[in-house]
């Protein structure tokens, strides 16, 4: 990640302003926000040394309206933990965590950590309705409010989202949640061609279902997942994972209809995950990106038209890729062959190519540490980073917070 000489953990937001301000006015250190440390390879590895900034302390619960469906809570809280507060109320926040035990709801924002569902039911975005944090400057800012109807300086609540802690430190969250669902159910469909995907994706456009996951594996995927869930899937080609709740009787009606129209793409058979099985595959699907002694793990983003030829391309370079094909969005793992910066770039190349062609990108996620420097981790330059490149400027004048993270926070 960084070179640092020491660490500072505060126990409360007051505290951490205070650090903040007297390193703005003193000696700018460079400050290095942290929670469950997951994510800690995303991103260019930053070239001055600095003080981690631990949220380990700021575990809080706010304020939780039940019946308002809304909480608030500091961002150091672990997810597990969350997941559990609100389980004993019947509701969730339905975001797809990897390393739950460990990721911090403020580094599930600031990387946007989402997974499968994020197909019917979105991400952090859709669900953060207030924000507090420090900037780079020491300023505490609060943007949105504690009710849904409260817009107010909702646009700042989504910048803080996917900002990888360069634009302040975020303290406190407010967020909207959901019921949780009375059923669940994943459907495992084994299809020998991509192509015949393809078109069971097309028959999924106007079906009467309506799917939550919907992801694309291929058959090294495949079989990872189904190793992890300790599931007896078939593996032997490409996979299609179809994902559905609600009540009882809404699940088992949208399992028959799909069951039913996909039965014209002949698939070679249709698995039905249900409950606990559906809960070991869905969490198997969500680790994914990180459980993996892969080489180089990478996300791409393009068109969903143009994401089963991205993944054969992968397939055929002997990759294993996991696709939210409804959102465009493909995980890969490249293969341990891959031992050499050089063969790296040209296994990369091409998929990178396909992504920019599709209106999208790459971003390096996970890589042997000797090879950040050499790879575009964070992609190609995009039209957005001098605009985000000013927002910077604003909120960290100084350039302290997480410096040389992206391309556009200079490290100097």
């Amino acid at each position: 990640m960084h070179e640092t000489s020491n660490e500072f953990a505060p126990a409360s937001q007051g505290e951490l302003q205070r650090f903040v301000q007297e390193n703005a006015a003193g000696e700018r250190r460079a400050l290095y926000p942290v929670g469950g440390r997951t994510s800690l390879n995303f991103g260019r590895a930053a070239t001055r040394p600095g003080t981690l900034i631990s949220m380990a302390k700021l575990t809080q619960t706010v304020d939780y309206p039940v019946r308002d469906m809304t909480i608030t809570l500091e961002a150091g809280v672990r997810m597990d933990e969350l997941a559990a507060q609100l389980r004993e109320q019947g509701q969730q926040l339905p975001l797809d965590v990897a390393q739950s035990n460990r990721a911090t709801l403020g580094g599930v924002v600031a990387t946007n950590a989402a997974g499968p569902r994020r197909y019917g039911l979105g991400t952090m975005r859709d669900y953060i309705i207030g924000v507090t944090a420090v900037d780079g400057a020491g300023r505490l800012f609060h943007a949105g409010g504690r009710v849904v109807k409260n817009v107010a300086g909702y646009d700042l609540c989504k910048l803080m989202v996917g900002s990888l802690g360069t634009l302040a430190i975020i303290t406190q969250l407010t967020l909207k949640l959901k019921p949780l669902p009375e059923s669940n159910a994943l459907l495992w469909i084994p299809f020998g061609t991509f192509a015949e995907i393809d078109s069971a994706l097309n028959v999924l456009q106007t079906s009467s279902a309506r799917p939550i996951v919907l992801d694309v594996l291929n058959a090294a995927a495949a079989r990872q997942i189904s190793a992890e869930a300790r599931l007896d899937c078939p593996c032997d080609g490409p996979v299609l994972v179809i994902g559905l709740e609600g009540t009882a009787r809404e699940t088992a009606w949208q399992v028959g209809q799909l069951k039913d129209e996909l039965h014209r793409n002949q698939p070679t058979e249709i698995v039905l995950s249900e409950d606990e099985s559906a809960v070991q595959l869905l969490q198997a699907l969500t680790e994914f990106q990180t459980a993996s002694d892969a080489p180089l793990t990478f996300r791409a983003g393009l068109l969903p038209s143009k994401t089963m030829e991205f993944i054969e391309q992968a397939t055929a370079q002997n990759i294993a890729v996991q696709s939210h094909a409804g959102n465009g969005l493909v995980i890969g793992h490249l293969p341990d062959k891959a031992s050499s910066i050089e063969q790296v770039a040209a296994l990369l190349k091409p998929l990178r190519e396909l992504a920019c062609n599709g209106r999208g990108n790459l971003v390096v996620l996970n890589c042997d540490s000797g090879w950040a420097q050499d790879l575009p981790i964070m992609g190609e330059p995009q039209p957005a980073w001098p605009l985000m490149q000013q927002l910077k400027k604003s909120l960290d004048p100084h350039n302290i917070l997480n410096p040389g993270r992206f391309v556009f926070c200079e490290s100097t």
